[in-house]
């Protein structure tokens, strides 16, 4: 036999033993693998929720556009020590209309720039009551800004704007609660008491973490100021001429709202300006942290199983003493016995990863299917988390193989099974 055949098939004599031995053990292997199952299952669950975190993320929050940017009062801010939002509250001024117009006016690198300003309100239509409903004042331009796309009927105007009309648009949940079976469009609605027509509605846009994103409605931003005052919390959203011009945009926008404010050179900026790849700049830095944690958790988890192994094994070399003594008086060799340690002990660790990786798949679906939270299991979850397993079992199964490996085949012979 050549040397390339006799090594394949001492590989694959090692595999069958090794399963052959799970096989023999239930209740053994099961608990020695209990560990490494635990830090697979972790490991892949972890992975999973940043995977359809990341994904639900790109699709469904930062969906602004790559050209898209907004300015608000307060600045993305990950660490929100109290402190400094106390400090922000303080120094931020909310902002203006004035400051609006200017910017619209100054801001020459945007094709847009819109304003909209919210609050918490009830809608009712003949004694049907919905609370909670989040109510925009608009400028008519957001429609060509955000990713709100009309279903029916039509969006907010200028002339709506100008003469401040009781008119609203609406989300499509608004929609299959109050009108499921009849057109919408002409339609009386309350809006905290006061009566406005429906002129639109908006396609459904779904739910993020479980939050209906359709439960809306939208009227004209000088209806607004005329329901509750200009005092209110407002936001400027931007399109840049294009995503090239993106950047310069931001710059020209940042430059003419410091300006406006009198803001010296080196002073910080008193509002926020952000586009969608700081919303994501933001979760990889959360999810960041969360790798590390999970790393830490998964290390332990993989040491105390890789101990486990290392003890099993090496009680499995007490026990095969004489077994390695009569393969070795048939011709074995050192590094036949090391290899079928060492197979012994990878195979026991991989079907613990495959286990873990059963229960993660299990888990991932239970989760999808009774929470909002996304979960996508990659392929590449499942490689790295058995990969890994195998590993630790191979690490820690270089002992126990070895001290198989230089066994005294005579010592080994006397030795009762």
């Amino acid at each position: 036999m050549q040397p390339t055949q006799r090594s394949s098939a001492t590989l694959a004599e090692a595999v069958k033993v090794a399963l052959h031995s799970l096989q023999g053990h239930k209740l053994r292997s099961f608990l020695t693998l209990l560990g490494i199952i635990v830090a697979t299952t972790t490991l892949i669950c972890v992975i999973s929720l940043i995977e359809g975190v990341d994904r639900y993320i790109a699709t469904n929050i930062a969906d602004m556009g790559s050209n898209v940017f907004m300015i608000e009062r307060f600045p993305i801010v990950g660490d929100m020590d109290p402190k400094k939002w106390l400090e922000l509250r303080r120094r931020n001024p909310p902002l203006s209309q004035e400051e609006y117009e200017f910017l619209k006016e100054k801001v020459t690198l945007a094709s847009d720039l819109g304003m909209d300003c919210r609050r918490r309100s009830d809608v009712e239509v003949a004694g049907q009551l919905v609370t909670d409903v989040e109510t925009r004042g608009v400028t008519p331009n957001l429609v060509n800004i955000e990713p709100i796309r009309v279903e029916l009927g039509r969006y907010i105007s200028e002339p709506d704007n100008a003469r401040r009309g009781t008119v609203v648009f609406i989300g499509h949940e608004l929609r299959e609660k109050f009108f499921p079976n009849v057109d919408p469009i002409g339609k009386k609605i309350d809006l905290n008491g006061r009566p406005f027509e429906v002129i639109g509605v908006a396609q459904s846009q779904g739910s993020v973490f479980g939050q209906s994103r359709d439960k809306f409605v939208l009227l004209p931003v000088e209806t607004f100021f005329k329901m509750y005052g200009r005092q209110t919390w407002k936001r400027y959203q931007a399109r840049a001429l294009s995503t090239e011009a993106m950047e310069q945009a931001k710059d020209q926008a940042r430059m003419m709202l410091r300006a406006f404010r009198h803001l010296r050179p080196g002073q910080e900026d008193t509002f926020g300006l952000f586009a969608a790849d700081q919303i994501m700049a933001l979760w990889d830095q959360l999810t960041g942290t969360l790798a590390a944690t999970m790393v830490g958790i998964v290390s332990v988890f993989m040491v105390v199983g890789g101990v486990v192994i290392m003890n099993i094994m090496l009680a499995a070399v007490t026990e095969r003493t004489h077994e390695i003594g009569i393969r070795k008086s048939l011709g074995a060799r050192r590094r036949d016995i090391l290899l079928q340690f060492l197979v012994e002990a990878s195979v026991l660790a991989a079907c613990g990863g495959l286990m873990g990786t059963l229960v993660a798949w299990i888990a991932a679906i239970l989760v999808r299917t009774l929470t909002p939270v996304p979960m996508a299991m990659p392929v590449y979850a499942v490689s790295l988390a058995v990969g890994v397993s195998a590993t630790v079992g191979l690490f820690f199964g270089i002992y126990p193989a070895h001290r198989a490996a230089k066994l005294d085949p005579i010592e080994a012979l006397r030795m009762e099974t």
